[in-house]
């Protein structure tokens, strides 16, 4: 008989016109580290709210028994007390206090007087050295990296005495050097008897760590697969999450790269908007041609998003210096207004707090970009219009929700994507960066944006791409920049270029002199 920490029966919820969760079933036995994989909107999420409390109890049919004990949590302090945490996608850190406040915000030492700081501040740093980190606890969230946030995140967990950690996509922000970290710590927390469950969709990382998976699809539980000799096969896990085999991860398709510049940046320089004296982009220069993919690879913080932000209407530096061409006309963008009137676009990484309003609908949200395409001849918006473009972009690439007039905040992180997507493609541009575009979303997902970035070039418009993940770049670009440090350290053809040859320029960089392979 396994020794189950927690059992989950017949788990159901409901959204106005979705079934989030169908019937679900989950086992997690004590001791081991348990994966939940689907493609997005497949409920994994929502099953762990349910658990969690943060969708209390009555608000959903079905069973929890932790312990053996039937629990009906209305609140997430309710489960906590149990030992029970749950680790959001979003770090829930407020930047301007300290790593010790929000170690223990809602949960505070108290002392005779109040808060007793002393103890606060020692019991912080006593669990930062359990997650490997050395910085003091009085340091702000606001000064360390996401990847130490995370570990932050983690040691706020063991603060509450954790019995049963649960991570929502931990590595999706973290370099491939942190999640090998975290993930490795994971392993040394199931050797002191911790339990965890870890929803990711890095398919090479639920194989390295959990013992089991369950899949989730559609709402329903398909299959529960054991991992214990860590020999899972990825594409059979592939298949149970999207229904069907998944023969290539990278759509093909015909390059037909024009000869044209369509964008070209000459030593483009950037300093830190706070700390003026820090150049976080150094003498950058690269070009794009008509109907071509560019990829930009670096480590985390090697300044591709400040590159692609200044160069969106000036939206992110300070004394910002060279020269940025669009189609052969040197430009001076301002204003991301100005970058969109002439025909660039910027997706960002952080589609849930700078690329959408969550509070609105999907058709407000596709179409704010460029109101007046919209708008009567009175600048007044034509409500019946807006709301016939968005029912285009649904139909066009699948948007998964019953109307255009859902709020974007209840849909899952694809199809949130997809609508960000949809917006600076109804925006018309000639060039569309796009920073992290598939980031924390499922394979099947992955796959719907790389064809529509395929359409996009197909039809003559360039795309300028920035990941973390190298096998993306090497599956969809024509050509790489590596950049390091905030200088641009390599170009490659993507027919000549590896993961190997990429990482190497990065670690040979340190005179940041861009080397060209053929």
């Amino acid at each position: 008989m396994p020794d189950n920490i927690l059992m989950m029966k017949n788990i159901t919820k409901l959204y106005p016109g979705v079934k989030a969760l169908d019937n679900v079933n989950l086992e997690v036995e004590r001791g081991e580290i348990h994966a939940l994989v689907g493609e997005n909107g497949a409920g994994k999420s929502t099953l762990m709210n349910v658990l969690s409390g943060t969708i209390p109890y009555g608000e959903y049919e079905g069973d929890i028994l932790y312990n053996g004990a039937e629990c009906q949590f209305k609140r997430i302090h309710d489960s906590e007390k149990l030992g029970i945490v749950i680790i959001h996608q979003e770090l829930a850190l407020i930047p301007e206090l300290s790593i010790g406040e929000n170690m223990f915000l809602g949960n505070e030492r108290q002392g005779k007087l109040g808060v007793d700081w002393n103890e606060t501040y020692s019991q912080a740093e006593k669990h930062l050295r359990e997650v490997g980190l050395q910085e003091k606890a009085t340091t702000l969230i606001k000064d360390i990296g996401t990847g130490k946030q995370q570990l932050v995140e983690i040691a706020k967990a063991l603060s509450k005495d954790v019995k049963l950690l649960i991570l929502d996509e931990p590595t999706s922000s973290l370099n491939e050097e942190e999640s090998k970290m975290l993930l490795d710590m994971l392993l040394q927390f199931k050797k002191q008897g911790m339990t965890s469950i870890i929803i990711s969709h890095k398919l090479s990382e639920v194989a390295y760590v959990a013992d089991r998976i369950t899949i989730l699809r559609d709402g329903s539980t398909i299959e529960t697969i054991d991992n214990e000799d860590r020999n899972i096969n990825e594409d059979r896990i592939i298949k149970g999450m999207v229904g069907r085999e998944l023969t290539s991860r990278f759509p093909s398709r015909e390059h037909h790269v024009s000869s044209d510049i369509v964008m070209e940046v000459k030593n483009w320089s950037v300093h830190h908007p706070v700390y003026t004296d820090k150049c976080v982009v150094n003498n950058v220069s690269f070009l794009v041609h008509k109907g071509e993919i560019v990829g930009f690879s670096g480590l985390q913080g090697a300044g591709r998003t400040e590159l692609a932000m200044s160069l969106f209407g000036k939206s992110y530096g300070s004394g910002i210096s060279g020269q940025e061409f669009l189609n052969n006309k040197e430009v001076h963008l301002k204003t991301e207004q100005e970058a969109i009137e002439h025909g660039l676009a910027y997706v960002t990484e952080d589609r849930k707090t700078n690329g959408l309003i969550l509070i609105d609908t999907i058709a407000k949200n596709i179409t704010m970009a460029r109101l007046p395409k919209i708008c009567d001849k009175k600048g007044i918006i034509d409500v019946g219009m807006e709301n016939h473009v968005a029912e285009k972009y649904k139909e066009a690439i699948d948007i998964k929700t019953p109307t255009v007039q859902q709020n974007v905040g209840n849909l899952s992180g694809g199809n949130q994507q997809k609508v960000l997507l949809s917006k600076w493609m109804f925006a018309d541009p000639d060039v569309l960066i796009l920073d992290e575009p598939t980031r924390g979303i499922d394979v099947g997902a992955k796959y719907e944006i790389y064809c529509i970035m395929n359409d996009m070039v197909a039809q003559g418009k360039s795309v300028v791409m920035i990941s973390s993940e190298l096998p993306e770049l090497l599956g969809m670009c024509d050509r790489i920049y590596v950049m390091n440090e905030g200088a641009l350290v390599a170009e490659m053809d993507s027919a000549a270029a590896t993961q190997e040859k990429i990482m190497g320029a990065i670690l040979r960089s340190g005179k940041k002199t861009v080397q060209k392979d053929a």
